[in-house]
């Protein structure tokens, strides 16, 4: 349940019986009783005309044995108590004004009625004696300003002290004029601090550093047991009733949640709340003895009462395996034991059958809403096959790109490559033979920019002429020519040449054709087919460019064009020159991924292709932006 307030709350606190809760602010000071299902507005202590500075609040306690004793820190350094017993409407009881700057925080002693200790942002703390009228004792951090005091509950004399240089200093109010003890405990302020409830030599804090830091001081120096990683600043920590290590935290910016930490496992919180909309800026228990219920004020103006079973648990949201790639090829995955145990599969089949000598025990199941499976993990890490970079060196000594049919170059080095592991190359050579070494034949010349000499190609294509093609898969393509040998570099994976029976009828055809990818600046089913010079009779190996991006050279003509694709000159992204002598042979030029993007959207006939091609290529195709090796553009 939660109620609006009148302003923003910097501080809450409830009375021993959990029946009612104080909010304070700068602009508001109200107690509110703790209904079945709302908040009551009992009382407003912010009266008068003018409510002076006295009423804007830094915090707020109420004492745990006076239910009518209250406190305040104000923020022009004035330290003031309320009585709720008084018969006027206003409460005030003693002012005390020693204080020099912003008191950020007042704590009554758990046993002592009368004792109140305050801390200030002008370095000093203040005992005072309710029944006097000043402060009883100063003690002097020589510090910057002191930002939380809290009074211990297992030592009557000692109080913590935390500072804005990220110093915690052990007090005896016995002695004034110096620490008993100090360490440093963060990297930057300490907001605040707060003694174990149970385990009394354990003392929490929290600082800018977004930590929240376990201390066990029962040792002659501050050991510290427990550290966990928040993701802002942490404004409050209040240890959670009966639960001996269960702690909960609201953060001073940026974060608007409260969590609720198992310090045992600092990196998951065990439960969230994340009702409030802007920062929260007070947090307390209902009851000593109830850790099912958590008040919480914010500068959102609201008071919250949070019910623990409705909180959220970002363990169950949790990955619960981890895997990742190393640098060099090594495989890390991380899982409960009991699947990284190699004998868990057969656990249930080497089992002892139940010795009846021995008695049964019945254990207690504890509350799941209550308790995190506390699970050991294991890492496991599998080093990666020729990860010495040994498989490249036998894959240039042992590789055969020419000198043999297309087929039998493609199966000796997926052979080659799956006897050195590399299954995904191994596949990608078979895919290529699949591809290019279909029912069909082509000249030689035609691949020997790319290929080397090879009598067995392409077309995988079933016989079709270009007017029975989809549009948009050629009908739109630009040209482009490139010179030479200079497109050798362009290898098997990175283009296609498909070569039909009436190109080979088709007047001046003495010249071959060599269809490659080009620049891909508009649609991806936008192709370019060049025309590459006849390669010299004597060139027969495969030959490494020169150059990895070739020079272009002036597009030639080429009389085999169609009639219905002169019409070219008219689109937009040809200019008149290249226009005049732009031309397409009757054989139309595909990508793997111009085919599979057609395939996807159903734009080519059911008897394009043979049904196995159709299907490697649709499911290629279903993986995503096509998961093969792409051309680079020249540009």
């Amino acid at each position: 349940m939660f109620c609006h307030l009148d302003a923003p709350a910097n501080a809450i606190s409830v009375c021993r019986d959990a029946a009612q809760v104080v909010v304070a602010g700068r602009n508001t000071f109200k107690i509110y009783s703790l209904e079945e299902d709302h908040f009551a507005e009992k009382l407003n202590l912010r009266v008068g005309r003018k409510p002076s500075l006295n009423f804007s609040c830094a915090d707020v306690v109420w004492h745990q044995m006076d239910e009518n004793l209250l406190a305040t820190a104000a923020t022009n350094g004035v330290v003031v108590t309320w009585n709720l017993g008084k018969p006027s409407r206003n409460k005030q009881d003693q002012l005390f004004t020693e204080h020099k700057r912003t008191v950020n925080k007042v704590c009554f002693h758990p046993t002592e009625v009368y004792m109140l200790l305050s801390g200030s942002q002008d370095g000093y703390m203040k005992c005072f004696d309710l029944r006097k009228k000043d402060s009883v004792s100063t003690f002097s951090g020589q510090s910057e300003s002191v930002r939380d005091v809290q009074f211990s509950i297992r030592d009557y004399f000692t109080f913590a002290a935390t500072f804005e240089n990220g110093n915690v200093q052990l007090w005896d109010i016995r002695r004034p004029d110096r620490y008993e003890r100090m360490f440093t405990a963060h990297n930057g302020p300490v907001f605040c601090c707060d003694w174990h409830p149970e385990d009394r030599g354990w003392l929490a804090t929290g600082g800018r550093d977004k930590m929240v830091k376990v201390w066990d001081m029962n040792t002659n120096r501050a050991k510290e047991i427990y550290c966990v990683q928040t993701i802002a600043s942490v404004a409050r920590v209040k240890w959670r009733p009966e639960r001996k290590y269960h702690i909960g935290t609201c953060s001073m910016m940026v974060d608007h949640n409260i969590y609720v930490w198992d310090v045992r496992r600092p990196f998951i919180p065990f439960a969230t709340f994340e009702e409030h909309k802007d920062v929260t800026t007070g947090i307390v228990w209902r009851h000593c003895h109830d850790p099912y219920f958590l008040l919480s004020g914010s500068k959102d103006s609201t008071l919250y009462q949070h019910i623990f079973r409705d909180a959220k648990r970002p363990i169950d949201r949790a990955n619960p395996e981890g895997l990742c790639y190393g640098l060099f090829g090594d495989l890390a995955f991380a899982a409960k034991e009991s699947l990284m145990s190699s004998l868990s599969s057969s656990s249930d089949s080497n089992r002892k059958p139940y010795d009846r000598r021995h008695p049964i025990f019945f254990l207690r199941k504890p509350d799941p809403m209550e308790q995190f499976e506390n699970i050991s993990s294991g890492l496991s890490v599998f080093e990666a096959g020729g990860g010495d970079m040994g498989w490249f060196v036998a894959t240039a000594e042992r590789y055969a790109l020419a000198g043999r049919p297309l087929s039998e170059l493609c199966d000796h080095n997926a052979k080659v490559a799956r006897e050195l592991n590399r299954w995904q190359v191994a596949q990608t050579w078979t895919m290529l033979r699949i591809i290019y070494c279909s029912q069909g034949t082509m000249p030689p010349s035609n691949l020997n920019h790319s290929l080397g000499k090879s009598g067995n190609a392409l077309p995988l294509l079933n016989s079709f002429s270009l007017k029975e093609m989809p549009s948009g898969m050629g009908s739109e393509a630009r040209l482009e020519h490139s010179k030479g040998d200079s497109r050798a570099d362009s290898v098997l994976m990175d283009s296609s040449a498909i070569n039909n029976d009436e190109n080979e009828e088709t007047e001046g055809s003495d010249v071959p054709a060599d269809y490659l990818l080009g620049d891909v600046e508009g649609d991806e089913d936008e192709l370019y087919m060049v025309d590459h010079e006849h390669p010299h009779p004597e060139e027969q190996e495969y030959v490494l460019p020169q150059e990895a991006f070739p020079l272009r050279h002036e597009i030639t003509d080429n009389p085999s064009a169609l009639d219905h694709l002169q019409d070219k000159a008219d689109s937009p992204h040809v200019s008149g020159n290249e226009a005049e002598t732009m031309s397409l042979t009757p054989v139309e030029s595909f990508s793997l991924i111009s085919i599979s993007h057609a395939l996807y959207e159903n734009r080519l006939p059911t008897d394009f292709f043979n049904p196995t091609v159709r299907d490697m290529l649709c499911f290629y195709a279903q993986q995503g932006k096509y998961r093969w090796p792409l051309p680079l553009s020249p540009r």
